[in-house]
């Protein structure tokens, strides 16, 4: 059985959400891809080069937006983090 709303953490939530944004940055680039505009050249932080196909893209935005939001996410869990030793010393 699932756990009750007030049972969840807000870490396990914002992991969820992560997750589920990143799957769904990886099934729109599958569907860009499909689409097969004219000049799409999909390159991973302008240095991979991937090819323009559904799989290319779909790898694209996996990887650029897992590894953004992924930094962000990182950067707002190390100031929490900081925060909460700070308050309570």
């Amino acid at each position: 059985m699932s756990e009750p709303a007030e049972a969840r953490s807000g870490q396990q939530i914002v992991l969820r959400l992560y997750v589920a944004i990143v799957v769904l940055a990886g099934v729109m680039g599958f569907v860009l891809g499909s689409i097969r505009p004219e000049d799409l050249e999909p390159e991973l932080f302008g240095v991979i080069a991937l090819p323009p196909t559904p799989f290319g893209v779909a790898i694209y935005g996996f990887v650029t937006i897992g590894i953004v939001l992924g930094v962000l996410l990182g950067l707002v869990v190390y100031v929490s983090e900081r925060i909460d030793d700070a308050a309570s010393s």
